[in-house]
């Protein structure tokens, strides 16, 4: 009895999230799912290079996967305020479901193209463009504002966690069975997730007295409410940088580990664990340290830091130098975005959360397109050593001068 009062206790302290019932639920579901994720992820990429060789061909199946958030957002995130957030986000998880079923059978029975691939990576950017800023806007249902930046942070280091497991998992199953059986256990691994929403009973918080007729006008104020707020778009601006100049692993590590570390699948998986490993450690550090609350100096540090990270890779040619840098990517990877979502949801009213969180969809995965394009591009031109230079130097420069500009914004007279 003893043992567990001090083991509830030290929950309680450390991750106080999850003494909330229905959070618990959904984060022990979240946990299976997005290994299943991540080991689809790696395969996807993997299979793509396979069939054509191309790193701007993968480039633009990552833009074409993103490319409906990037339009659609601003909209999705009118029907996340207009409706329940549970039942939205299980009818894109059912449809992910369902999408990666079809891969899997596409590769066993041989059919598969990267015609299809692209088909089925548009269908799920449709999806996506509704799940995402519903389980964004959903966390505080269950958590409550209270516990909301841990309730953020352990959705993060699950993320990661399984960025770790996932693509080792995948990588393993990969090199033993073939791609395909990656495609169906992340097709599996839904179902945990699905039953876990299945059991979640929360009231839903929905905009109430609202006409057919008025989308446009929500979002128009939905942005103006937005804009008028300070750290509100100074924080989406970052991240919309960040979005394009450094979140495109997918594509340039798998090319970078081919073409310029000359390894195979098994490192591929190998570097992007490593990626998960300092972002779960990130993530437990946020948590631990959560009751703080988020920091602006904290998101100018782990940026900069990020970008510095890039490019020590760029000079990189062994895969154990590259693991240990991209651990420490992961580990500031993490503090900003966990810091950028947590200062978004604190900071924005209940009635506007959806369509602020949808904004944050947009430049945080809508911005995807363009850097998958840009690291597809820059990398078919120069290689992958170069495109992970210039994107650090961009990040860096850009950071600068939207701090700067900020300051001098808010500077008197």
């Amino acid at each position: 009895m003893k043992i567990y009062k001090i083991s509830t206790t030290a929950l309680s302290t450390n991750f106080p999230a999850l003494t909330h019932k229905n959070f618990r639920i959904y984060w022990l579901g979240q946990c299976v799912s997005l290994i299943g994720t991540w080991a689809q992820s790696i395969g996807q990429a993997w299979l793509v290079l396979s069939l054509t060789g191309s790193p701007l061909l993968l480039g633009i199946l990552g833009a074409t996967q993103f490319l409906p958030i990037t339009i659609f957002s601003l909209f999705a995130g009118v029907i996340v305020d207009r409706y329940p957030k549970k039942q939205i986000v299980l009818i894109s998880q059912f449809t992910s479901m369902i999408l990666a079923f079809t891969l899997s059978a596409l590769v066993f029975t041989n059919t598969v193209s990267y015609a299809y691939i692209l088909i089925l990576a548009l269908i799920l950017g449709f999806s996506n463009t509704l799940d995402i800023p519903s389980r964004q806007a959903f966390t505080i249902e269950l958590a409550g504002k209270k516990d909301l930046m841990n309730a953020i942070a352990l959705n993060s280091a699950t993320f990661n966690l399984a960025r770790i497991i996932g693509p080792a998992i995948g990588a393993l199953i990969m090199a033993s069975f073939g791609a395909a059986w990656c495609f169906l256990l992340n097709g599996l691994s839904f179902m945990a997730v699905i039953a876990s929403l299945l059991k979640v009973e929360v009231p839903p918080h929905v905009k109430k007295n609202v006409s057919d007729n008025n989308m446009l006008k929500e979002i128009k104020d939905g942005l103006k409410y937005m804009v008028g707020e300070p750290a509100l778009l100074q924080t989406i601006l970052m991240v919309f940088i960040i979005g394009i100049f450094v979140f495109n692993f997918n594509i340039l590590i798998p090319v970078f580990t081919k073409n310029i570390l000359h390894q195979e699948a098994q490192i591929y998986g190998f570097l992007m664990s490593a990626l998960g490993v300092g972002s779960l450690v990130g993530a437990l550090m946020v948590s631990v340290k959560s009751k703080s609350g988020p920091n602006m100096k904290i998101l100018l540090r782990s940026s900069i830091m990020v970008s510095l990270m890039l490019i020590l890779i760029s000079f990189t040619r062994t895969y154990y130098y590259t693991a240990i840098l991209l651990v420490i990517t992961g580990v500031f990877n993490l503090w900003f975005t966990t810091t950028a979502n947590s200062t978004l949801q604190i900071t924005t009213k209940n009635e506007y959360r959806g369509r602020v969180m949808s904004v944050y969809s947009l430049v945080f995965v809508g911005a995807t397109p363009i850097g998958n394009l840009f690291a597809g591009l820059t990398t078919d031109m120069f290689g992958a050593n170069t495109s992970f230079l210039l994107s650090g130097v961009s990040t860096i420069v850009l950071i600068t001068l939207l701090r700067l500009f900020f300051k001098l914004r808010q500077a008197p007279g």
